[in-house]
């Protein structure tokens, strides 16, 4: 059966989902038929031949590309394009591999057209996705957890005063990765910054910047069974920087697996089984499929969550090594759960006709 890696999209981040998405599809089709499906920056969808390289979308599609439409509804899926004369063939394969960083990727858009389509795909579900893009939303699951997390506020230009003290950090509501983020040091100056930062348009959040916490993370995996990575810390490439940025993450080649970092991270007593603890109540109470990284921040003394990342770079796959999980493993598994374990669950229980045989004239209603 032939697997497809679906990448890019109208993001932000699209250049990194693409880096993700041919490291997939590099590595499955050293085992079974794969095909890439290249999703645009208008939002459009393309099948791209085997053997396609990072550079080769630099300058739009790449040669060999051919175009597909993704039908919803009974007999749904993605459909290769035939002109008006032809007849369109839809594209047989057994579940979607999801390498679509931030946006409509992410957020629970694109899993709800797939759902609608009938079409098995690995990572989060509708649900869950939307959850982890919502900053905002996802700081309240994290607090009703019972799980430490740095307090939080929408910021709007209405905003009169805060409930904590400057330097503040603030964050796109919506965004994923650490673009749009901005360090300021008062109120006036954040509210300031919501007029000129492009990324803040649809809300922000704003939270203490503590500049003596740092980053660590680990990734989660929900099938077989839940298991954990080793706990990274991640490096910033500059001593001066006051946040690990997005350059931090992804500028080197190979997406997260070329970035800095000290795995398994130094941690203070005790603080990697509270890594652990709290990524395995996050998995039922953010609704975790396929795999995900956790972020959090860190000092000596004190351990906060601080965001979730349902699709992330390289898939966390350079994560996994206390024991050692293959690529390859990874993505089988990815597969597998897409395939045996759907997201996707309509019904239509309860719709017997109950309502429809005693509701009598629609125009009695309306009079």
């Amino acid at each position: 059966m032939t697997t497809a890696v679906l990448f890019g999209g109208p993001s932000p981040e699209h250049d990194i989902s693409i880096l993700t998405g041919l490291q997939a599809l590099r590595e499955l089709e050293r085992s079974r038929e794969v095909v890439g499906i290249y999703w645009t920056k208008t939002g459009a969808f393309y099948s791209v031949a085997a053997g396609v390289e990072a550079e080769s979308f630099i300058d739009g599609l790449p040669r060999g590309s051919s175009e597909l439409a993704l039908r919803v509804g009974d007999g749904g899926g993605f459909v290769a394009t035939a002109g008006r004369l032809g007849r369109e063939r839809r594209l047989d394969f057994d579940a979607v591999v999801m390498a679509t960083h931030g946006g409509p990727g992410e957020d629970g858009s694109l899993q709800a057209a797939l759902d609608l389509a009938g079409v098995a795909y690995s990572g989060p579900s509708v649900a869950g996705a939307a959850l982890g893009m919502d900053k905002w939303a996802f700081g309240a699951v994290v607090a009703a957890a019972g799980l430490a997390t740095l307090p939080r506020a929408l910021l709007s230009p209405e905003t009169a005063t805060l409930d904590f003290a400057g330097p503040y950090i603030l964050k796109p509501r919506f965004g994923g990765s650490s673009i749009g983020i901005d360090v300021v040091a008062d109120l006036a100056t954040a509210q300031a910054r919501l007029a000129t930062n492009t990324h803040l348009a649809r809300g922000c959040v704003v939270e203490p910047f503590r500049s003596d916490l740092v980053d660590v993370q680990i990734a989660v995996r929900t099938f077989p069974a839940i298991d954990l990575s080793a706990i990274e810390r991640p490096i910033r490439r500059s001593e001066n920087a006051e946040i690990l940025n997005y350059r931090d993450k992804y500028v080197g080649g190979e997406g997260m697996v070329s970035a800095p970092r000290e795995l398994p991270a130094r941690l203070a007593p005790g603080q990697r089984e509270q890594i652990e603890h709290a990524a395995r109540v996050l998995v039922e109470a953010a609704s975790v499929r396929g795999v995900a990284r956790i972020d959090f921040l860190a000092s000596d003394d004190e351990l906060y969550v601080n965001e979730i990342n349902t699709i992330p770079g390289s898939l966390a796959k350079h994560l996994f090594v206390d024991p050692p999980l293959a690529f390859s493993r990874l993505l089988e598994d990815l597969v597998t759960e897409a395939s045996t374990r759907p997201a996707r669950h309509f019904s239509a229980a309860g719709a017997d006709g109950t309502v429809l045989r005693s509701a009598g004239s629609i125009a009695a209603k309306l009079a």
